[in-house]
């Protein structure tokens, strides 16, 4: 046998691709068209193969669009909360927590039977017995102490002239006390067979069953005293004079504004004149009565002019 001669080599041909679906029926579509165009204009077939190569290459290289997806309606992308949210959420909830705990304590202070009063002090008074005092604070008693005040106090007493003022102070866990001010009781008057002691403007204090129960200087008159011309001018003197000195005092007296006598319980009178310079008036006296016995006696201290006193 003849051999053959040895093949020529031609060119290469192209490798062919493994195709989607989608690029199948693309291809499809192009050779339909290049069919249609082919039997319309008869075009050779050569270039009808040119053609439909370049038709697939493009296909295959032409980006291939996704389908759109509906998304998960069940998924949830959290994201981090931001640091300045959350601290102010911190300081919210903390501020919220503190005011409901204060709240909580007063309410538990105002109104817990743990604080109600049970037990009550009295201090200060000499002119009102306490167990009247006692008597008239008796409505506080299972009351709790924060809601107690002065002025509580200061209304249930307001029927005792002499109870100027009160104060109140609490003494956990069930002590109330109650200290009272009381006005200065500076002379005595005498009515009907009975002591009543009154303070420089006259009030009605109290009564005592005779008149050495208390050391201060009667005033004549009675009762009416008070509305005389001179009380006003007795009453300043007496209520300037230190206690120590009221004290030593029997009786007081003025015939005018002008004219004010004391009498000491030794016997001796202290003329003071009118109701001025009282303070410079008070120091003179002071001095005169710690003077020494003198001979001849001294029966009268002159104080009227208190830069120039008198002794006779």
């Amino acid at each position: 046998m003849t051999p053959r001669p040895p093949r020529k080599p031609g060119p290469a041909r192209p490798r062919q691709r493994r195709f989607s679906t989608d690029d199948t029926i693309t291809a499809e579509k192009s050779i339909s068209a290049e069919k249609s165009i082919t039997a319309e204009k008869h075009v050779p077939a050569r270039q009808i193969d040119t053609l439909r190569e370049e038709r697939i290459s493009a296909s295959k290289e032409a980006p291939v669009a996704l389908l759109d997806r509906e998304p998960d309606a069940g998924t949830v992308i959290a994201f981090p909360e931001p640091p300045r949210r959350k601290r102010r959420r911190w300081w919210l909830t903390a501020i919220i927590s503190a005011v409901l705990l204060v709240g909580g304590l007063i309410a538990y202070l105002v109104y817990s039977p743990a604080l109600a009063v049970r037990t009550l002090e009295v201090q200060g008074n000499q002119l009102v017995p306490e167990d009247q005092i006692a008597a008239a604070l008796a409505p506080l008693m299972g009351i709790s102490l924060t809601q107690i005040g002065d002025d509580d106090v200061r209304a249930l007493l307001a029927d005792f002239p002499p109870i100027e003022d009160v104060s109140v102070a609490a003494a956990p866990p069930s002590t109330l006390s109650v200290t009272v001010v009381e006005r200065v009781p500076v002379a005595i008057l005498e009515n009907d067979g009975r002591f009543v002691l009154i303070d420089s403007e006259g009030r009605q204090l109290s009564s005592v069953p005779d008149r050495e129960a208390v050391a201060l200087p009667l005033i004549d008159g009675g009762t009416d005293a008070v509305n005389s011309k001179v009380f006003s001018s007795i009453a300043d003197v007496l209520a300037a004079l230190p206690a120590d000195i009221r004290g030593r005092l029997v009786h007081a007296s003025a015939k005018s504004i002008d004219s004010v006598e004391l009498k000491l319980t030794d016997g001796k009178t202290i003329f003071w004149g009118s109701a001025e310079s009282n303070n410079e008036k008070v120091r003179v006296v002071a001095a005169l009565l710690t003077m020494k016995a003198q001979d001849p006696p001294v029966n009268v201290y002159d104080v009227s002019t208190p830069s120039r006193p008198v002794t006779r």
